[in-house]
């Protein structure tokens, strides 16, 4: 059974394509690697013990997705493809309306071309979204039922995509759609093939951390030590690579089993600082992590953790790993790759 990841070559995207493999399932990989590397195919071969098909091409070409689409005929997609840096989407705010809101416009209508098409086939999603349409929250922890807003662009489009999703739901009763909300999604696979990876310097706290210990970089900068939290630092749901990449595998067979669309929380259920993100990965690495106090950055909200009871309750998921096991398969990965998959 194929399921379609787009930005299937990309952190998340990648560690998902090697549990739906042990799951029995047949990903196709489909990235553009403007935030990936090929090389990561590569490394997917030698985790799952088999090659992985690519297709390589954008999702906001409409046209091409339609082939793609009909090329494989999945029995669902994962929607990956998109901008995610906070910090980069206050400053390019055009660049991430085009590509998230605009790429999965494109894929919805290729989506809606092929079940016009076919009408075997239910259009069948997963949608990844995130936290970050929670805007800031009046208190945590933080259940689906929460109003939502946002305080960055990044948000915004997320928040725009859920909407859509809902609405042609309506309109479509056929459509099989699952909406995650991601916390904050850390760590790398046990074999320390693959990671996260970040072009350029890092937007997220613990791959900035990582290349901090690895050498790469001179310090930290810790951005604000004045909010409302027990050491002033901003505090965080940190959730593994590795149980985020579950819960889309319990999230496509929860669709195909029952065919009702659901929205859930993706998290542990607990906050850590970013200073108590620092002393874990000094623990995991035995090497120091200095950092410097900078001022607030623009969108960030002081703390955000989830309730994560209905992904348990809908999907049988729950979180496994904890900070300690994060910062470790972190430092495996960014310790036995220095420069990413670029050396």
């Amino acid at each position: 059974m194929k399921i379609l990841l787009t930005g299937g070559a990309g952190y998340i995207g990648s560690h998902t394509a090697v549990a739906l493999v042990e799951a029995g399932f047949e990903p196709v990989v489909l990235d553009n690697f403007a935030n990936s590397q090929p090389l990561v195919l590569d490394r997917l071969a030698r985790i799952t013990g088999q090659p992985l098909t690519l297709e390589q091409g954008d999702v906001l070409d409409t046209a091409w997705l339609e082939g793609v689409l009909r090329r494989h005929r999945p029995a669902g997609v994962v929607h990956f493809a998109g901008d995610k840096a906070v910090g980069e989407s206050v400053a390019q705010p055009l660049k991430y309306f085009h590509n998230n809101i605009g790429g999965a416009v494109s894929l919805l209508r290729a989506m809606e071309t092929l079940h016009a098409e076919d009408g075997s086939i239910a259009p069948t999603l997963v949608f990844s979204s995130s936290a970050t349409v929670y805007g800031d929250p009046a208190t945590v922890p933080i259940t689906e039922d929460f109003p939502r807003s946002h305080t960055n662009p990044y948000g915004h489009t997320k928040l725009v995509i859920e909407d859509m999703l809902t609405a042609l739901c309506t309109a479509r009763p056929a459509w099989r759609v699952g909406i995650l909300r991601y916390f904050n999604p850390v760590g790398a696979h046990p074999s320390g093939l693959i990671g996260e990876d970040p072009t350029g310097i890092p937007n997220n706290l613990m791959p900035y951390v990582a290349q901090v210990a690895v050498g790469q970089r001179e310090h930290l900068n810790v951005y604000g030590n004045d909010y409302p939290t027990p050491d002033g630092t901003g505090v965080r749901d940190y959730i593994h690579v590795q149980d985020l990449a579950a819960g889309h595998v319990a999230a496509i067979k929860a669709l195909l089993a029952r065919g009702e669309s659901f929205t859930v929380n993706l998290g542990t259920g607990s906050g850590h600082s970013v200073l108590d993100v620092v002393r874990a990965f000094e623990k995991a690495s035995g090497r120091k992590v200095p950092y410097q106090i900078a001022p607030r950055r623009a969108g960030d909200v002081a703390q955000c953790w989830a309730d994560p009871a209905m992904a348990l309750r809908l999907l049988g998921w729950q979180a496994r790993y904890t900070l300690d096991d994060m910062c470790a398969d972190t430092w495996r990965w960014q310790s036995s790759n220095p420069r990413g998959y670029r050396g």
